[in-house]
């Protein structure tokens, strides 16, 4: 069960399918704004913290129902710890890249991880991955490649994040497979949990920016727009297929270039662009063939 209500109204099949997966990309892409224009002021850890804590509120009611049990009886203790950790690393090295780099080249990075998961896909989950899609794979490493446009000071502090950060991510996104049947309030609190752990410790370590009231209310929707748009995408897999929607995601890119032009002033640059097409490209081929050959195999 969700923490939130159910979206009754949205209309089923492909077209809700669609429309949902759009407002849930627009809410992520919403919420990587505000937290470019928070830790412009804030320290990563008191973002993180206070997130978490409106995370966890939001998630109450769901986190009652399911009980203690469901938590101390879930399975994979071990797998569930390092889960946490990949997903605690993304999201902090997801902040950390945006204290220097454009907001749309940081999602261009973080895009590129459904392609980390298919080149590691054969050694941790044990899955065969055909020449067509390791040809993708490389391609997309060229993409990566390419939007990093290699120099002697290309190598940021920024951009180190962002790689090591999406990374990461492609990592949890293997563990978080690996768990598929653990309920998801168990994977979510342990995620929230986690990060506001990571967060005091930061805290502990940075200091404390005292807020105002607006940015208060702007970190606490951090938390919340994280969610929203996690229910926005589930209900989208939920009632049309993944083959129609998931290609929507990559319009997360388009929403960073528009956001962090109109509130930043930014304009990434040509190899950027050609980088981000490539990864788009490539991404959209291994989904399509992996769908393709699901489909065989059904």
């Amino acid at each position: 069960m969700s923490a939130f209500p159910r979206l009754g109204a949205v209309p089923t099949g492909a077209t809700g399918g669609v429309m949902m997966m759009l407002l849930g990309v627009l809410l992520f892409a919403v919420n990587d704004t505000l937290g470019k224009w928070l830790v412009g002021s804030y320290t990563v850890g008191q973002l993180l913290l206070v997130r978490s804590i409106a995370g966890l509120c939001a998630m109450a009611p769901s986190i009652s129902r399911v009980g203690p049990y469901a938590f101390l009886q879930a399975p994979r203790p071990g797998l569930q710890l390092l889960r946490v950790v990949f997903s605690t690393l993304e999201s902090s090295l997801f902040f950390w890249a945006l204290t220097e780099l454009p907001l749309a080249e940081v999602m261009t990075y973080y895009m590129a991880g459904p392609i980390y998961v298919t080149a590691l896909s054969p050694f941790l989950l044990g899955e065969r991955v055909g020449w067509r899609r390791w040809t993708a794979v490389a391609v997309g490493f060229c993409g990566v490649v390419l939007a990093l446009h290699p120099s002697p000071g290309s190598l940021s502090f920024g951009a180190v994040s962002a790689l090591a950060g999406s990374f990461s991510y492609a990592c949890f996104l293997i563990a978080t497979r690996k768990l598929a049947g653990v309920p998801g309030t168990v994977l979510m609190t342990a995620q929230l949990l986690a990060a506001l752990l990571f967060g005091t410790a930061l805290v502990l370590i940075q200091g404390w920016t005292p807020p105002g009231v607006m940015d208060l209310v702007l970190m606490l929707l951090l938390g919340i727009g994280s969610l929203s748009g996690n229910l926005c995408v589930n209900q989208s897999l939920r009632i049309a297929p993944a083959s129609v929607v998931v290609p929507y995601q990559y319009t997360l890119i388009l929403w960073g270039m528009l956001f962090g032009y109109l509130f930043f002033g930014e304009v990434i640059g040509p190899l950027t662009m050609a980088g981000a097409a490539i990864i788009i490209g490539a991404g959209l081929f291994i989904f399509l063939r992996e769908q393709q050959l699901r489909g065989r195999n059904s």
